[in-house]
């Protein structure tokens, strides 16, 4: 069986559909779960979807992805915007990443428009809301697809 796409999800996310939703919009972090495993089933990958608010954790998972997934789609919160950590773990990985973002960080707060994240991703979705997932996994598909 094919390597899962670890989908990742950094601080503060688990408080979707509570945390300002005139930003990050009405759906809870399940709600974004359900969306990406669905869109993962479509496009025949298996979803291992995480979220925490410690950053040593998900950098522990981003290790554990180099030998155990596919790929990762990451939202690092805010950490993105801080963490070169989160960027050595991504390069060491050797691994197809997407970074997402709900909001468009560019039409955000001037400390939001550098991301460490973006120098480890091959792609980069922001301002979508929770589509964005489904976009990155849609990307990923074809990044992860075997060679004919």
């Amino acid at each position: 069986m094919a390597k899962p796409v670890f989908v990742l999800n950094g601080p503060n996310l688990n408080m979707l559909g509570m945390r300002e939703p005139e930003i990050y919009g009405p759906d809870t972090l399940d709600d974004v779960r359900k969306r990406a495993e669905a869109r993962g089933k479509a496009l025949g990958l298996a979803i291992d979807f995480r979220q925490s608010n410690h950053e040593g954790e998900l950098i522990g998972w981003i290790q554990e992805a180099r030998g155990g997934a596919s790929g990762i789609v990451l939202n690092a919160g805010s950490l993105t915007h801080t963490s070169i950590g989160i960027l050595d773990a991504l390069q060491a990985a050797e691994l197809p990443v997407i970074e997402v973002h709900l909001s468009n960080i560019f039409r955000r707060d001037s400390f939001r428009h550098h991301s460490y994240v973006s120098l480890g991703a091959k792609g980069v979705i922001c301002g979508l809301g929770v589509q964005g997932y489904e976009l990155a996994l849609d990307a990923m598909a074809k990044l992860v697809a075997p060679v004919p």
